[in-house]
């Protein structure tokens, strides 16, 4: 049994401009930027532990480390049993780099691509092994309930890119706030999204 108390009800910004390299650089961490897109709810370490496969040690160490930069913020305690659990939360749904860091546009673009590409790598490697282990625990004759949706899009430029991004990031939230899981019900499953360029189809350059 739990019980929750909050602390801070500040709401989610849409998007958060960075105000510090500090801040930048921590978005380039693979877990962190992990951690930053489930912390669009608030959870504890505990629960991130649980959904990223990690220990709550190693993420505690991440957590505090965001903090500090002021990504994210405590949003409330838990009580779980005769534990006080800390709660987090993200400041940003996400992030834009400013041009005042006085980084060439070169640099920022590819610290932008970096840290995607490193997320969509982290994601893929999770995906493949959450896969693996379904297919050991399933029973050979159960069909495990899966979906999966692919298709191909047009994004030529990057104004149509922006575009695109923002009319997908309304209409996932719309979904998710309909289908999103509170804590741990029964019934749960993970649901991962990603966008990225097809190199045989001319997206050698995205």
């Amino acid at each position: 049994m739990s019980k929750m108390s909050k602390t801070n009800s500040s709401p989610i910004a849409d998007v958060y401009r960075l105000e510090t390299p500090e801040q930048a650089l921590a978005l380039l961490n693979p877990m962190r930027a992990e951690i930053l897109q489930l912390l669009a709810e608030p959870a504890s370490a505990a629960e991130l532990a649980r959904q990223m496969s990690q220990t709550p040690q190693k993420l505690n160490y991440h957590l505090k480390s965001l903090e500090k930069v002021g990504l994210i913020r405590r949003s409330g305690t838990r009580q779980v049993k005769n534990l006080i659990e800390a709660l987090y939360q993200a400041i940003a749904r996400s992030y834009v780099i400013p041009d005042s860091f006085g980084w060439s546009e070169d640099l920022t673009q590819r610290m932008k691509d970096q840290g995607a590409l490193r997320q969509l790598v982290n994601v893929s490697e999770r995906i493949r092994t959450d896969a693996l282990r379904l297919m050991e625990v399933s029973d050979s004759e159960e069909e495990v309930p899966s979906a999966v949706l692919e298709t191909d899009l047009s994004l030529p430029d990057e104004k149509t890119r922006e575009q695109f991004l923002r009319d997908y990031a309304d209409a996932v939230r719309s979904v998710v706030r309909k289908y999103q899981a509170q804590g741990a019900p029964e019934g749960g499953f993970k649901a991962i999204l990603a966008v990225y360029p097809q190199l045989d189809q001319g997206g050698s350059k995205p």
